[in-house]
């Protein structure tokens, strides 16, 4: 159930294949829109499927490990990868070149929310307007990696 998922099958739309795929080729480093931004891929179980869907994620380095955002560019409904980790928090990170499998989190203490908000927006002042466009609580997501 830990394992690392197998790779994902063709799906989502052709700019995140490219991303992904660009991402994988190098090491974790892609260019256009992205080129200089903390990126990684997130593998999550499709809810309805069961298959492995990859999205790539724009992310915060934290003391315990890389957190995501669940601001869907500031929709007002969760990103699809959010809804599969809420039932099944097994998943795969690739961050530059490693992979590895972890358990994804809510970030549910408020102090923490907000202190991990200012940070990202810090780093990226568009996620400011994610979070206000979204209308919603947004949820940050801490991805542990798994040992053993």
């Amino acid at each position: 159930m830990n394992a690392v998922h197998p790779e994902p099958a063709a799906g989502g739309n052709a700019y995140n294949r490219g991303v992904i795929t660009e991402f994988r080729a190098s090491a974790g480093r892609v260019g256009g829109s992205f080129a200089g931004t903390p990126l990684l891929l997130l593998t999550t179980w499709g809810r309805r499927s069961g298959e492995p869907r990859t999205a790539p994620l724009v992310h915060l380095t934290d003391a315990g490990g890389p957190v995501v955002f669940a601001s869907n560019g500031g929709a007002p409904t969760d990103p699809d990868w959010y809804r599969n980790l809420a039932d099944r928090p097994e998943v795969t990170v690739e961050l530059g070149a490693e992979r590895y499998p972890a358990l994804a989190v809510t970030v549910a203490d408020d102090a923490r929310y907000e202190a991990l908000w200012a940070a990202q927006i810090a780093a990226q002042p568009s996620f400011a307007a994610f979070r206000a466009r979204a209308g919603r609580v947004v949820p940050l997501v801490e991805l542990r990696r798994l040992t053993g």
